[in-house]
């Protein structure tokens, strides 16, 4: 970035700890304005420097119409690993406005020896086969997921939520804890075994905020019915996705 030049307007579709640590970089440089768009899911968001921007966009076109209108330069897509509409809506905006666009996303959690990982390919999967695994289980995979698991009459589940939900869950047998991450390993597998949990389904998110479940399941021997990450809804080539915040942040510098 020449100095004096005029600023480049970043919008990253945030979210997630990498969008959080990228924001914070990038406000810290000069030459660049950074707006970040939260979803507006939970009630308290983390705070995050810079312009915040939060709720949706109104579908593809709302977000067309953002990035033309605010005169973005550069979308950066650093959305949960399943956050599959927006990562199709940011391909969208990138094409109809010529826009670039890069891709932040944490590697999927590697298998370790001793993990006892039953791999599905959806939520749905995930609900079908969950009592073949166990009947107390600890299920991490969002609020919004929790309808496939309705109607299981001989489970009981341990669900973890950012905020306490408004309505009842659309679950028989269930308790709700709050928290927001990072989990440490030895504080999940005491809640585990406080609540005498034989079983987890989990999304393969990656990064080490929610990792901590995965190593006490480890460390307990308890099975974990693991959803695989969709097949991104963008084609991308390798050099517009990164794996962290420090390689992202190097890519705008250099442009």
């Amino acid at each position: 970035m020449a100095e004096g030049g005029p600023e480049r307007r970043i919008l990253i579709l945030g979210g997630t700890t990498e969008s959080a640590q990228l924001a914070r970089s990038i406000e810290r440089r000069r030459g660049f304005k950074v707006i970040t768009s939260l979803a507006g899911r939970t009630r308290d968001p983390a705070p995050v420097p810079g312009g915040v921007r939060s709720g949706g966009f109104g579908g593809i076109e709302g977000l067309i119409r953002f990035v033309r209108e605010e005169h973005i330069d550069v979308i950066i897509d650093a959305t949960h690993p399943y956050a599959e509409q927006i990562s199709r809506h940011a391909v969208v905006a990138s094409r109809s406005t010529g826009v670039p666009l890069v891709r932040l996303e944490r590697p999927p959690w590697p298998r370790q020896p001793g993990d006892r990982w039953a791999l599905v390919d959806s939520v749905v999967e995930a609900a079908r086969v969950v009592a073949d695994y166990g009947r107390r289980c600890f299920l991490t995979v969002g609020a919004k997921e929790l309808q496939a698991f309705a109607n299981q009459e001989r489970m009981w589940f341990l669900v973890r939520l950012v905020d306490q939900p408004a309505e009842p869950l659309p679950l028989l047998h269930y308790q709700v804890v709050t928290g927001r991450g990072p989990f440490t390993p030895d504080d999940e597998r005491k809640l585990l075994q406080q609540h005498r949990v034989d079983m987890i389904v989990a999304k393969n998110s990656g990064g080490d905020a929610t990792y901590g479940k995965i190593a006490a399941a480890r460390a307990l021997g308890l099975p974990v019915i693991l959803v695989r990450r969709p097949i991104p809804p963008f084609d991308l080539p390798a050099s517009a996705v990164f794996a962290t915040a420090e390689d992202a942040l190097a890519w705008l510098e250099k442009g």
